[in-house]
């Protein structure tokens, strides 16, 4: 695949993971748009392939920790906040029991 193809493919998903991670805070969700273009038309005219592929890179790695690690949260009152986890972030791990276990 070609090099821009990739670029455009970051690009992209970076801009979809923005929409999902952000999804219902406009400010938010504008400020990380001008982010992304503004990055990325910085390093428009970069010619040095191994210089591209280093920011692919990173680009693809921006992505990664905007889509696991960031939470959203939503002041609801004075010293209250409401966590919003995306269903991507949710994990199923081990079920929760009421029961305490019975040593045999």
């Amino acid at each position: 695949m070609g090099t821009r193809m990739k670029v455009l493919r970051v690009f992209k998903k970076l801009h979809r993971t923005r929409m999902a991670v952000f999804k219902d805070d406009d400010n938010v969700l504008a400020a990380a748009r001008l982010k992304v273009n503004e990055e990325f038309r910085k390093n428009k005219n970069e010619t040095c392939e191994e210089n591209i592929q280093k920011m692919i890179k990173m680009g693809s790695d921006v992505e990664v920790v905007l889509r696991q690690t960031v939470l959203q949260m939503e002041h609801v009152g004075e010293n209250k906040l409401l966590l919003r986890p995306r269903e991507d972030l949710l994990l199923e791990n081990v079920p929760y029991c009421d029961e305490p276990r019975k040593k045999s």
